[in-house]
């Protein structure tokens, strides 16, 4: 019975014949599975050309097995959706007997499903247990798989019919590759009208149906590398149009919203895509990736635990070797022992002679430590007058510059004092022609004389004027003349200054000479006070005064 079924499932033709001649010589009670196996392998699955319905295939193989391993304890979901989850882990679990899943994959497992139901992946809850898992084994086997998602362990606050569409949407993708499902609105070929259907992507298909129990298929579309799908603008009242383009057929289709356009579009595009690449679904194609990474890392541990082994052997070598020399050392050392107490003895010996000879480099190094302290007083006595020396030197060159700025006061003075003797002569000259002017309009006639009084008594004012502005330049004067006192006191306490450290660097063995200022002429005495004029400059200012004098008259 069990053989004809799986005929009939595989769509592979049933030989009773070669049943009875292959178990004829068998009479020693029931078959076991590896009794059947040769059998099943060389008359049934060495025939199967892939042209049968797998999700009855898994059927049948659920009948057989979930009777009698199924957990007997109340579930919240359903037996089809345990079944759905027996199929989904047959596709994900490891390529060897007994079948697990392991950690990674249920971890991808339960993201899909919580992303199905709507709620946020709990990363915390899935660590704590997975390190339970991991300590006492390498996964978990089907029926413990539907026993940790009938739990509601990581669907807790989600009701049976929630679960159960999570389920069935990641069935549909996984095992039924189906990209994407949903209804549309497909314009007819021949009657030219708008009618509702489910359509279903799969990798090379899409079919739609009446409705979403796909009872009623009403056709497919079938999509090969040749294919293209481009949106359409709005028409005959139809809005978020595209187009899909086959060689022999075009479809147009409206979406619901332009969400869902360009989701379909977008999903259609990446599957004809695929079929121009010749790549598998991008759920299987992962799967492959995650196996081969998994593959990688188990190599690079047996390859990490074999030099481990490696590292541990040389290591015990190692040791062996260790403890050889160990023992070489401790023969070395013991004739070390021996060669030490000569050692010692030459050492004792070779310490009185070497006293001797440093009690004698001591004396002599006393000696030298003596004379370079002798050295070394003179020295700093040397230092001690080079320093006197050089801040007698800056004093100097500062009493030098006091001289020089003291001679540059004394000759604005000077040109002070020059120029307010000719401000005084000139107004000299002036008051002298205004009082000729005053002598000849009064010699004037009396029919001029009130006019001339009048002028005279402007004269008068201006004379007055010109009295007190001679005043203000006498004050002048007297002031220049106290300045120039007290320059002449600051120019004599230079000089002296300047002699008393010529005596003084006199007494240092002339090392530094004194640069000394020239001789000066004899100052020369005026009605007015001392000036500082030669005798030439004062008389050409004598002939001067007396050529405006002269001039004036």
């Amino acid at each position: 019975v069990l053989s004809h079924n799986l005929c009939t499932v595989l769509n592979v033709p049933h030989d009773p014949v070669a049943l009875e001649e292959h178990f004829r010589d068998d009479d020693e009670g029931p078959v076991s599975n590896q009794g059947y196996m040769p059998y099943l392998n060389k008359f049934i699955l060495e025939k199967v050309q892939g042209n049968f319905d797998k999700v009855e295939f898994n059927r049948m193989c659920w009948t057989l097995c979930a009777k009698k391993n199924l957990c007997k304890s109340p579930l919240l979901i359903s037996d089809e959706d345990a079944f759905k989850v027996w199929v989904i882990f047959n596709f994900l679990s490891e390529d060897k007997y007994p079948l697990i899943i392991v950690p990674e994959e249920i971890e991808y497992l339960l993201k899909k499903l919580t992303e199905a139901m709507g709620a946020g992946w709990q990363q915390e809850q899935f660590d704590h247990y997975k390190i339970a898992l991991n300590t006492s084994r390498e996964g978990l086997s089907a029926w413990e798989l539907i026993d940790l998602i009938g739990s509601g362990q990581f669907s807790k606050g989600m009701d049976r019919q929630t679960v159960s569409m999570a389920i069935n949407e990641v069935f549909n993708e996984l095992i039924l590759d189906v990209l994407k499902q949903g209804y549309m609105l497909k314009k007819g070929h021949k009657r030219k009208n708008w009618t509702e259907r489910w359509f279903v992507l799969k990798p090379n298909i899409i079919s739609y149906y009446v409705s979403e129990d796909l009872k009623d298929k009403k056709g497919d579309i079938i999509l090969d590398g040749n294919c293209c799908v481009e949106a359409l603008p709005d028409k005959d009242g139809k809005k978020c149009l595209f187009l899909i383009k086959c060689l022999d057929k075009s479809f147009e289709i409206s979406a619901s919203d332009k969400k869902k356009k360009q989701e379909w579009i977008q999903a259609i595009q990446t599957t004809v895509n695929l079929l121009r690449a010749g790549s598998p679904p991008p759920h299987k194609e992962a799967r492959q990736k995650r196996k081969e990474l998994r593959r990688k890392l188990l190599a690079e541990q047996e390859e990490l635990e074999r030099q481990m082994r490696e590292l541990q052997t040389a290591n015990e070598n190692k040791q062996k070797e260790l403890e050889t020399v160990r023992k070489q050392l401790e023969a070395a050392a013991a004739r070390a022992a021996e060669e030490e107490k000569k050692r010692l003895q030459t050492q004792v010996e070779l310490q009185d002679r070497f006293s001797l000879e440093l009690e004698r480099e001591k004396m002599v190094r006393q000696k030298m430590e003596e004379q370079v302290a002798q050295k070394s007083s003179e020295l700093e006595q040397y230092l001690q007058r080079v320093r006197e020396l050089e801040e007698m030197y800056k004093q100097l060159q500062e009493a030098l510059e006091d001289e020089k700025q003291a001679r540059q006061d004394e000759e604005t003075v000077r040109k002070l004092q020059a120029r307010l003797l000719e401000e005084e002569s000139a107004k000299r000259a002036e008051l002298e022609k205004w009082h000729l002017k005053q002598q000849q309009t009064i010699q004037m006639t009396e029919a001029e004389k009130q006019e001339l009084e009048n002028q005279r008594m402007i004269k008068e004012q201006a004379l007055q004027v010109a009295m007190q502005q001679l005043e203000q330049l006498e004050l002048e004067r007297k002031e220049a003349l106290a300045q120039y006192e007290e320059v002449k006191k600051k120019l004599e306490t230079a000089a002296n200054n300047t002699k008393s450290w010529k005596d003084k660097v006199a007494h240092h063995e002339g090392l530094i000479r004194l640069i000394e200022p020239g001789s000066k002429n004899p100052h020369l005495i005026t009605n007015w006070g001392p000036a500082a004029f030669t005798e030439a400059e004062l008389e050409q200012r004598q002939k001067s005064w007396k050529g405006k004098k002269a001039t004036s008259e």
